[in-house]
């Protein structure tokens, strides 16, 4: 199928822009502007990776590929903050935590054969929970809380929490829904391992873009793909022969699901054998960091693939 490739265009000039470009451009003037700006991306299903006030690598990016589906240059952030500014006149908001919100969190041993043995790998604390909930940095969760330290948070406290439209919610995650119809074949995902972007695409139209860490080099799956099928809560196989070199081996664990498993809370496997788009259980190392081979996106944007995505939906890997 070749339906696509009509609409590299925009494609193939923003990725030319970007490698060429230095993403150093004067931007938003403070950190609430930046937040705001960030937080708008989000909604708007541009991800800028996890909120945390800075203006770093993707949120420029971010800013880019919505520019670019607006038809604006890729550095006007004033226009989008303008945007924002109407859209989210409230930057943060509150969450007051409740007793329930603790059977979410629990142990997990750095062991692997220890993780294998219990029956999920859940949030290690309340605080990382609440990050992950709000698409933040427990970083910058602190520093909106200045007076409270989060490790120390109990049921009826305020925490303060950037306020995105789409909050992770955990619990919800069983209740996935798949798209149906049409959407699986006339939309698609380009994976740009140089820009560590993903875009979602409905022929010429960009729909969507997250940052994502590709695989090593040498296992990249450089090609084109279909989605075949699609698992919330995976286990996962944890085989360091296989993670390394590619290769099965006997000895393995079989971590179980949760979201402190290393693929995340959504496994999205594509036609090229071992291989899928995937969440994660460590958000800051986006784009940062190489995975053994698959396409690791935020637990939240990995959520968000099956608004777009389906059995039969091409992807592209560049």
């Amino acid at each position: 199928m070749l339906h696509y490739l009509p609409g590299f265009s925009w494609s193939v000039a923003l990725c030319a822009w970007l490698l060429s470009v230095s993403l150093t451009w004067a931007g938003p003037p403070n950190t609430t502007a930046i937040t705001r700006l960030q937080i708008y991306l989000d909604n708007h299903h541009f991800s800028p990776g996890p909120i945390d006030g800075h203006y770093g690598t993707f949120t420029k990016r971010a800013l880019a590929y919505y520019n670019t589906r607006e038809g604006r240059s890729p550095l006007d952030w004033q226009t989008v903050l303008s945007k924002a500014e109407r859209e989210i006149p409230f930057v943060v908001v509150t969450h007051r935590l409740q007793r329930s919100e603790w059977k979410w969190v629990g142990d997990v041993p750095d062991d692997l054969a220890a993780q294998a043995k219990q029956t999920s790998l859940p949030y290690t604390s309340i605080k990382e929970y609440l990050a992950e909930r709000y698409h933040a940095t427990v970083p910058f969760l602190q520093r909106l809380n200045r007076r409270k330290d989060l490790d120390f948070l109990q049921p009826g406290d305020l925490v303060v929490v950037p306020n995105v439209k789409d909050v992770f919610r955990i619990e919800a995650v069983r209740a996935l829904r798949r798209p149906r119809g049409q959407v699986q074949t006339e939309r698609y995902v380009f994976v740009d391992t140089a820009n560590r972007m993903a875009s979602i695409c409905r022929g010429t139209t960009l729909l969507a873009a997250f940052p994502i860490t590709h695989g090593r080099e040498r296992f990249v799956p450089r090609g084109q793909w279909k989605v075949q099928n699609l698992v919330a809560n995976p286990s996962f196989r944890w085989d360091e022969r296989m993670l390394k070199e590619g290769e099965r081996s006997t000895d393995f664990h079989t971590l179980p699901p949760g979201p402190n498993n290393p693929v995340g809370v959504l496994w999205m496997g594509i036609s090229k054998k071992g291989i899928g788009l995937h969440g994660t259980n460590a958000p800051e190392t986006i784009g940062r960091s190489l995975s053994a081979g698959c396409v690791r996106f935020t637990n939240w944007d990995a959520m968000r693939l099956p608004k777009y995505l389906g059995v039969g939906s091409e992807v592209i890997v560049r």
